[in-house]
């Protein structure tokens, strides 16, 4: 899958994750747990693409994998890096890698957790910094200052130590230690979901302002839609480690295509009494990657599941330009979306 438009700076290609089920004496892998099984999707340059669905649909699993920081069982993952090099991340060892980590950073979710508490700002935001060759004391405090003062900061907080901020403030400064070493790729997983609502609207809007003045692109893992929708061009949903839907945030929220985003879509409170949001509800509970049902993953909770729906897997294909699902049924459901 390609973008005519535009060259992919990340294209992931059939990725795979699983992790062994084993049991006896001798350990013998029993079955496996299916967390990330055939996803395939592209990154445009200075775009940001949201991977949204339910916890354990395996959105941080694919994330990861596509950092590296947990190898693949198999993918193809393109990055095209600084020098116009587009090199297969999947293939690569961990000394080829190296070189490569300044451009593909991370934002955490857990603003309290990501931080180390025993070290000061200056320490947390100037540890990539020297890793990466700034030996310079001088020089790395002028970055760190720079930085601090880009999402937000008082450079005067620079000897403080964590405990001494709130979420909000922990979140810029996890979102400074990103941007310190110029990375192109910003993995961000779930990075307002611990926030209160008010904190979430002014870190979302700093992400959208240093995403503009630096031409970042995101990989925004999410389960709130709404957030979503304010900062995503196209979004992806995942479903027990498949992608069932991927479109331009617009059409996806106007018309999706799979029932399962239909539902997601229904689940989005509207402050308006008056309108009708559709008659799709999920029933049942979220199936096991170690033991999925038979044909789509989904009929078993699906209100318009027909026979080739229990026995076939439906083919993730291209159903309108830049518009994807796997569904059985696409072309006859008019799902409900949201204004």
């Amino acid at each position: 899958m390609t973008n005519s438009k535009n060259t992919p700076l990340l294209e992931v290609k059939n990725l795979r994750k699983y992790f062994p089920i084993r049991k006896g004496f001798f350990l013998k892998t029993v079955r496996n747990v299916r967390a990330v099984d055939d996803v395939s999707f592209f990154v445009n340059e200075g775009e940001t693409l949201g991977l949204v669905g339910e916890s354990g649909c395996g959105k941080t699993t694919t994330s990861r994998c596509i950092l590296r920081a947990m190898a693949p069982t198999s993918a193809e993952i393109l990055f095209r890096t600084k020098e116009g090099r587009t090199v297969d991340l999947a293939k690569l060892t961990r000394g080829e890698l190296r070189p490569l980590r300044p451009q593909m950073q991370m934002i955490f979710q857990d603003p309290y957790g990501s931080l180390n508490p025993r070290m000061t700002l200056f320490e947390i935001v100037g540890e990539p910094l020297l890793v990466n060759g700034m030996k310079n004391r001088k020089e790395r405090t002028e970055r760190v200052a720079e930085l601090l003062r880009l999402v937000g900061l008082r450079p005067e907080y620079m000897q403080r130590f964590p405990h001494a901020f709130s979420g909000g403030q922990r979140q810029r400064i996890g979102i400074a230690r990103a941007l310190s070493v110029n990375p192109r790729l910003v993995v961000a997983d779930e990075p307002v979901s611990a926030l209160d609502v008010s904190v979430q609207a002014q870190i979302l809007n700093l992400m959208l302002d240093l995403q503009k003045r630096l031409n970042l692109t995101y990989l925004f893992v999410a389960h709130n839609l709404g957030v979503v929708k304010h900062i995503c061009e196209r979004v992806a949903v995942m479903y027990v480690g498949k992608l069932v839907e991927m479109a331009n945030t617009e059409e996806l929220y106007h018309s999706p295509k799979h029932p399962y985003t239909a539902a997601l879509m229904v689940a989005v409170p509207v402050a308006d009494p008056r309108v009708h949001t559709g008659n799709v509800e999920l029933q049942g509970e979220v199936p096991s990657p170690a033991n999925p049902p038979p044909g789509c993953y989904f009929h078993p909770r699906c209100a318009y599941a027909v026979d080739v729906c229990r026995t076939q897997l439906p083919a993730f294909r291209e159903i309108n330009p830049g518009h994807f699902a796997a569904c059985h049924r696409v072309d006859e459901l008019k799902l409900p979306g949201i204004a």
